[in-house]
Formats: C-alpha cells, structure tokens, sequence
C-alpha cells in the first residue's frame, strides 16, 4: 500500500512513510536470526497493537486510522518464533469485500457512510484476560478476541452475550482476582458506564458514572477496592461538531476531576477530588496507604496545542500527536476530599509498562517511553522510574532507530518487583529493518541480552502486553 497519490505532497502524512509504512503480509518464523541469547527464563509471548492500513485511505490519513495488526514473540527454552495478523474487525471485512477503503478517517470522517464516520479498527490496546487477546480501540469500540497462539481473530467478545456497551481501549486486569475492569463512553448521558467481566467471562458490574457533558477519557486505574474515573476538560469542540466535523479542545476553565468509586458500589458511592486541568493518556498504577488513593500517571498539561492561523488539517493533526508528558502523582484523600498533586519525573516519557503482578498494590518501579523533538511521535529510548529514589536508568536506541512500548515479563520463579526482562520491537526510520530486543528490567543502561531479526518491517505502533507462559493454551 503507497500513500495516496490524490493528495498533494505537502499533505501526504509521514504517519504513512518509513517506520510507519504499513506491511501487506501476515508471516510465521520460527527461527529467527538472534545476536546473543535468548534468556531460558523467559517464557510467554509479547503481543503488540497498531495501525496498519490494508487499502490505501480515501482522503487525509491520521495515524489512528489504520486497521488493528497485531504483531506478536512467543519465547519458550531459550527460542522464538514471530507472527503478525490483521485484527479481523466488521470495517475490515467490509473494505475486504470491497477492495478498497470505503470509510473516512479523523481528519475527515464521512457522516454520510451508514457504517459509520470512521471505522472501528481494534487498533489500539492488547489485554490478555481469561486466556485470550483482546483487541481494542481507542474510541471505545468492539472488543475482538483472539486465538493467543495464531492470532487469529474468533469475533467479537460478548462476553458470553452480558456485554452492555463497547468497552474502552485500556482495560485493566486485577492479577489477584482475574477480573477485567472497563468504562464506555457515549455523547448521551450519564457520557459514562464502568464495570467488571469476572475472570471466567461474564459481566458481574455496571453502573453509570454522571459527567456534566461529553468528554474524552483514554484510561482508567484500579486498587484493591476501587477504581478511578476521569472527567477531564478535552472533549470535541460542539460547535465545529455541529457543522459534521471535529475538532478536539482543552478547556483550561474546567479542573481535571476523578471519581473514585468501589469497585461494585452504586452510583451514589462515588467520591469526586478536583485538580489542575489537564490530560492523562496513561496510567501506571494506583493503591490504597491509609485514607489515601495514590495514583501515578503520564501528564499532560497542553493536550491541544495551539497552531499558527495558516495550518492545514494535516499539521495540527501532527501537532496534537506531538506529546509533552512528565510522570507525575495524585494522592486522593477519601476522609478530608482533599486532592495534593506534583511532578515526579523530568523527562518527557509516555506509553509506561509495570510489573503488572503489582497492579492496585504499591509499585516502585515504571519504565515509559522517551519521547525526542521530532514532527511525529517517536520514541528513541526507555526509562526506568524509581519511584522511592527518583533515579532513572535509561536505555537509547542507537541513531535512526525506534523502539515500540515494552511491557515487564517477569523472569520464571523471580524473587522481586523488577526480576525480569523488558521485550520491546524496533525499526529503523528508513523502515527497512526491525528487531525483538529483550533488556534486563533490573539494569536497562547495560543494554539489550538478545536481540532477534524480524524477517519482515513491524511498523511503529501503539500499546503491547505479555503473557505469562504458564497461561497460554498448549
């Protein structure tokens, strides 16, 4: 697939070139070429979402356009073997048997088409729960559930016919319990819904989480006896919607506010704690001490950027790609409702992993993605977080390579919270090569243990996860 001709060339976006250029086959190897060795104690597969667009776009092509592939490792006895797979969603069957795009995107989406203004493309987030992958969008889409050996798509996951809503892209498993924790959001009111599918597949709670109005939320966090909402002021611009576009604004008027809820209570159970206006892509993680909620994020304080008066479409879209983030702490009083909040880290990193054996208990180690000065967003390096020191270790890819978010697997039989390994993929800008690099988690500075060639490009992407050997079927 080639960037679309029609456009002129000032507007063809890079999202579509180089690292970013989608791939147009599905492949298995089973014996890759590795530099160095693959650990024996690392057993699981690293899955990895991201746009990959299988027809050429009809207009203005925005990076959350392209449809779900999943790109997945599987590691077992010092070996490995790669695949990738389209996520095979209702929009994807439905351009297949066309032959070509038939939907719009973000930049221009197309009101008219009956199966909607943009297409649902599971393109965002991967979440093992109940034994399966669960693919899932950012819009709050379909989850589609796939086979976590072949990748193949089974369909979409009703739940065993109890889902009420589409489910939100990050939805979050409780390791103690097995539980998936999601939240919907609609233009109607309450705007929200949050609930929990039990760890054998079948909702056991729902409820409607009131907002003043439409809004945008991307994630959610979770203790031992809560969850945490947001309503945070980014929402599409009501006016300009009214006219059949869209166009995202951030409301500095309006403070970021947070519901923390239990975890099966009623909606009148629901604690609300105010804070700066901001945006929170991300989370990486929350826990109870004492009278406290304690949540560590990616902040964003200027989600929407203001662009010069003479920008096109294409360049404020590049704009808002753009992220500025810093690790930053909120500590949620339940008995005073009293919010204290404060930067803890530097750097600009995005796209953080944890141990996730640690989620809703205290975690001091994250490790988030750096994010350079570029026109898109890359990321040319990994930091490790220590969040009882404030030290930071960091790892970089060498010059005109990037890497791809890189979740904790954690050693088999580890004794500790950082006994394991990071896996994360690269490509180089030319998009020409792209490798599997394994890092030590406890020492990330001293660079990759392995590293294996992937015959074939994995574009840059969004959000990945591991899962546990021990879990997999076979």
């Amino acid at each position: 697939m080639s960037a679309p001709s029609a456009l002129p060339e000032t507007e063809i976006t890079p999202y579509l070139l180089g690292p970013y250029a989608p791939v147009s086959e599905e492949i298995v190897c089973s014996d890759p070429e590795v530099i160095g060795e693959i650990p024996r104690d690392l057993h699981g597969c690293y899955y990895r979402n991201g746009p990959n667009p299988k027809y050429a776009p009809r207009g203005r092509y925005h990076w959350f356009d392209g449809d779900g592939m999943v790109h997945a490792i599987h590691f077992e006895d010092g070996a490995a073997t790669y695949r990738n797979r389209w996520v095979d969603t209702r929009a994807l069957r439905a351009e297949t048997e066309a032959g070509q795009s038939i939907f719009g995107g973000l930049i221009e989406p197309d009101f008219s088409n009956p199966l909607g203004p943009i297409k649902d493309t599971a393109n965002t987030d991967v979440v093992f729960h109940n034994g399966e992958i669960l693919a899932l969008w950012y819009r709050s889409g379909e989850p589609l559930a796939l086979d976590p050996v072949t990748l193949e798509t089974r369909g979409p996951q009703t739940f065993s016919g109890t889902r009420p809503s589409p489910m939100s892209a990050h939805a979050k498993v409780d390791p103690a319990t097995g539980e998936l924790f999601f939240f919907h959001y609609d233009h109607r009111p309450p705007y929200m819904h949050y609930g929990v599918i039990s760890a054998g597949g079948r909702l056991q709670h729902w409820r409607p989480v009131e907002l003043p109005a439409e809004r945008f939320p991307h994630d959610l966090a979770i203790t031992r006896n809560h969850a945490i909402l947001m309503d945070l002021p980014v929402y599409f611009d009501p006016e300009i919607r009214r006219h059949g576009k869209w166009k995202m604004m951030f409301n500095r008027e309006l403070p970021a506010r947070f519901a923390i809820v239990p975890r099966y209570g009623d909606a009148a159970v629901t604690h609300w704690f105010e804070a700066e206006p901001c945006y929170i892509y991300h989370v990486i993680n929350a826990w109870e001490e004492g009278p406290e909620v304690v949540m560590d994020v990616c902040r964003v304080a200027d989600p929407v950027p203001a662009g010069n008066p003479g920008d096109s479409a294409l360049e404020r879209a590049l704009k808002n790609l753009r992220i500025q983030a810093r690790l930053y702490r909120y500590r949620f009083n339940l008995e005073t409702g009293t919010t204290h909040e404060a930067q803890t880290g530097e750097l600009n990193t995005e796209f953080p992993t944890m141990n996730t054996t640690y989620t809703g208990v205290p975690s001091r180690y994250a490790y988030a993605m750096h994010i350079p000065e570029a026109r898109t967003l890359l990321f040319d390096g990994i930091v490790r977080h220590d969040n009882q020191t404030g030290n930071c270790d960091v790892y970089r890819w060498e010059q005109g390579w990037y890497g791809s978010e890189a979740p904790f697997a954690p050693r088999i039989g580890a004794t500790a919270e950082d006994d394991g390994y990071l896996v994360t993929f690269g490509t180089d800008a030319a998009g020409a090569h792209s490798e599997c690099r394994i890092l030590d988690a406890a020492n990330i500075g001293a660079g990759p243990v392995a590293r294996i060639r992937i015959p074939a490009r994995v574009p840059l992407g969004f959000h990945a996860c591991w899962a546990p050997g021990g879990q997999l079927p076979g």
